[in-house]
């Protein structure tokens, strides 16, 4: 079963969803691939998991990095999941490209390289917003691409980390727009 709880954050409501395993969604309302893979039935409860995570969002959105982790229940491929998983390992107020990310599953597989397109894919298709830190992946020549949530809530979460947004750059066209 999956449950659903609702945050106000100063970015816009977001709505979040679990399961007995942890955090499964965390979206901005409207936001590109909004509560894509919520299932049609699921109800509206207050769990442990909704509170750690709004406390965790009470302490991000206050311009502090949270010290404690939410319990996430990563969902997708395999490929989809070490995404997440590398996303989570980029420090709070830095910043990695999708080349960069694409290098370490090619080192870690072994292989020569991969496409950071695919990598963009699976970035773009992040369920668990701000908390797998999406907003932290840019291009490569500084675009700022790829936030499901909008490119000026990704504008406002990088400032509100502390990143000096001045040298990144919104493309004219593409995906993030």
């Amino acid at each position: 079963m999956q449950y659903i709880s609702h945050y106000n954050s100063p970015l816009g409501d977001i709505l979040l969803a679990a399961d007995d395993a942890g955090l499964t969604g965390l979206w901005f309302e409207g936001q590109r691939y909004f509560a894509l893979h919520l299932g049609r039935e699921h109800e509206e409860r207050e769990l442990p998991v909704f509170s750690l995570a709004a406390r965790w969002l009470d302490v991000y959105f206050s311009g502090n990095n949270p010290d404690f982790a939410v319990p996430l229940h990563l969902t997708g491929s395999d490929f989809h999941r070490e995404v997440c998983e590398i996303m989570l390992s980029i420090p709070y107020g830095k910043t990695m490209t999708y080349g960069e990310i694409a290098g370490i599953i090619a080192s870690r597989r072994g292989i020569g390289r991969m496409a950071p397109r695919a990598v963009g894919g699976a970035v773009g298709h992040n369920e668990i917003s701000i908390i797998v830190p999406c907003h932290r992946v840019i291009g490569a020549n500084g675009n700022l691409t790829g936030y499901g949530g909008g490119i000026e809530r990704k504008i406002r979460l990088l400032e509100l980390e502390g990143v000096d947004v001045s040298a990144l750059r919104i493309p004219e066209k593409g995906t993030a727009l």
